[in-house]
């Protein structure tokens, strides 16, 4: 480690970067109005299969593909390839949709 380097132990808890000098003021919703427009990938994922690239190429209509989950498991919510929630499938004027039953905070994933 060079002699400029700090080991983040260094800081104070009211010091270094993060110190923005006073109380942080109460956010809103209208703060966040500059990112209601970012696009984000979301995908809610039933399961998981792994194949060799014979077995994909046998694959056509009606085969059946086997996932890792048992019928009535939660299944997982990204966005953004990062997991944040688990929910339920339902079913919403003849639509598949998903009821998020739990939030995954962050570092509590285990996927």
């Amino acid at each position: 480690m060079a002699d400029n380097d700090l080991k983040l132990d260094e800081f104070g808890p009211s010091e270094g970067p993060m110190d923005f000098g006073g109380e942080l003021e109460e956010k809103t919703a209208t703060d966040l109005a500059p990112v209601f427009d970012v696009p984000v990938s979301i995908s809610a994922v039933l399961g998981r299969a792994s194949m060799s690239v014979a077995q994909l190429l046998q694959l056509n209509s009606g085969s059946v593909l086997e996932l890792d989950r048992k019928v009535g498991e939660a299944i997982d919510i990204y966005v953004n390839n990062r997991l944040v929630a688990r929910g339920e499938v339902v079913i919403v004027d003849e639509r598949l949709g998903v009821t998020m039953t739990e939030i995954i905070k962050d570092g509590d994933s285990q996927a």
